[in-house]
C-alpha cells in the first residue's frame, strides 16, 4: 500500500515523495459536470463544455465523461446521452462517455438504444458508465417515476443492458435498435463496496468517485482487484479512480487558486435550496463551521501546483489509489482558470 497522502488544509494532496523514479504515468481522463454558475444561465455552461472536450482532445486526455444529476441549478449535465451527442459532433477523437447514467431511473433497453445510436455515429469513441444512485433527491426521484426498488435491480439491469448491446442471440421478442452488436464498452460507478464487488463478479471496469467520496477508496479497489473474474472482454481488472486537480503556472499560484475553489464549493453546496445564494463574505463567514468542514472533506484527494507538480501528484495518487486510469475533476472558481487548468495538467502538455 503506498504512504498516506499528506494534509493541505482539510483536503489532501498526494505528496510527491511517493513517487518512484520509474513509476508510469497513467492514462487521463476528464469529468465535466456542465456546470452552471450561481446566478448563471446554462446556455453558456453547456458552450464552454465544447471548450472544454476540445482542450482536453488537444491535450492528449483519453476521454470525457458527463454525469447524470437532477434538480440541481448548478449542474446541466441531467442528459449525458443528448450532451454526449453534441460534444461528439464538435469534436473529432476522443473518447466521450457517461459518468455516468444512474441506471435505476432508466430502462435498460432506452439506454441501450440511446448509447447504440451514439456508437453507430461515432464509432470506438462511446463510453457507458453506470450507477446505482439516484443522483438526485427524493423528490425528484419520485418525479422520474422511480421507485428505490428499481435500484436492488441495478444488477440485473446491468445484466439485461449488456445483453441488448451485445450479439448474442435474443432471449426474447425484444431487441435495441440501435444498439444490439456494438458492444459499447461499460463500466461499474461507485463509492462503496458494492459497485466494487458488482463489477468483479461481472468482469467490467470499475470507477470509483474519490474526487468527492474519499473514504472507501483504497478498501474498494483492493476488493475488486482481488475478487476480479476475467471475462472475455476484460481478461484483466481495470480501476479508475477521481481526483481533483487545480493546475496553475506556478505552485504558489495553483494554493492561491486552490483557496478561493474551496470557498467556492462551501459557497454553492451551502447555497442549495435557498432562494439567494450565500455571498462570499457569508461563506468564508462559515468557512470552518462543521458544515462546511465536511464539504472541505470532499476534496481530500487534491493534487495542487504547477504543471510539474501537477504531474508528480497526480502519480504519487494513481500509485497510493492502485489505478490504471485517473479522472480528473477540475474544480477552478472561473471558467478560464478551468480551462488553463486542464491544458497544464494535460497528459501531453
Amino acid at each position: 500500500m503506498a504512504d498516506p497522502p499528506s494534509d493541505r488544509s482539510l483536503g489532501n494532496s498526494v505528496h510527491p515523495a511517493t513517487v518512484g523514479p520509474q513509476y508510469e504515468p497513467r492514462p487521463l481522463s476528464l469529468l465535466d459536470l456542465a456546470g452552471v454558475e450561481l446566478e448563471g444561465e446554462i446556455g453558456p455552461a453547456l458552450a464552454h463544455s465544447v471548450d472544454l472536450a476540445r482542450t482536453a482532445e488537444a491535450g492528449g486526455y483519453t476521454r470525457v465523461w458527463y454525469a447524470e444529476h437532477h434538480n440541481m441549478p448548478t449542474i446541466a449535465s441531467s442528459a449525458p446521452a443528448v450532451l454526449i451527442a453534441h460534444i461528439a459532433a464538435h469534436t473529432e477523437r476522443i473518447g466521450l462517455g457517461s459518468g455516468g447514467v444512474m441506471l435505476p431511473n432508466h430502462s435498460p433497453l432506452v439506454i441501450a438504444e440511446q448509447f447504440g445510436t451514439l456508437a453507430e455515429l461515432h464509432p470506438g469513441r462511446i463510453h457507458l458508465g453506470l450507477g446505482r444512485a439516484p443522483g438526485t433527491d427524493g423528490l425528484t426521484f419520485r418525479a422520474l417515476r422511480r421507485t428505490h426498488a428499481d435500484a436492488e435491480g441495478f444488477p440485473s439491469d446491468v445484466l439485461e443492458l449488456q445483453r441488448y448491446l451485445s450479439d448474442e442471440l435474443p432471449r426474447n421478442a425484444v431487441n435495441a435498435y440501435p444498439g444490439r452488436g456494438t458492444r459499447v464498452p461499460l463500466t461499474i460507478l461507485g463509492s462503496s463496496l458494492f459497485g466494487a464487488n458488482l463489477a468483479a463478479q461481472l468482469g467490467l471496469p470499475y470507477s470509483f468517485a474519490s474526487h468527492f467520496a474519499p473514504q472507501a477508496l483504497q478498501a474498494a479497489v483492493r476488493h475488486y482487484r482481488d475478487n476480479y473474474a476475467p471475462s472475455e472482454a476484460h481478461p484483466e481488472p481495470w480501476v479508475s479512480a477521481g481526483i481533483n486537480v487545480v493546475a496553475a503556472a506556478s505552485d504558489e499560484a495553483a494554493e492561491a487558486l486552490f483557496s478561493r475553489a474551496e470557498l467556492a464549493r462551501v459557497r454553492g453546496f451551502l447555497s442549495r435550496g435557498r432562494e439567494t445564494p450565500l455571498t462570499e463574505e457569508q461563506a468564508a463567514a462559515v468557512f470552518d463551521s462543521p458544515a462546511a468542514q465536511e464539504i472541505r472533506g470532499m476534496m481530500r484527494h487534491t493534487a495542487v501546483g504547477g504543471p510539474e507538480r501537477v504531474r508528480e501528484e497526480l502519480a504519487a495518487f494513481a500509485r497510493f489509489a492502485d489505478a490504471d486510469e485517473l479522472v480528473t475533476v477540475h474544480p477552478a472558481p472561473t471558467r478560464a482558470e478551468q480551462l488553463e487548468s486542464v491544458r497544464l495538467a494535460a497528459p501531453g502538455g
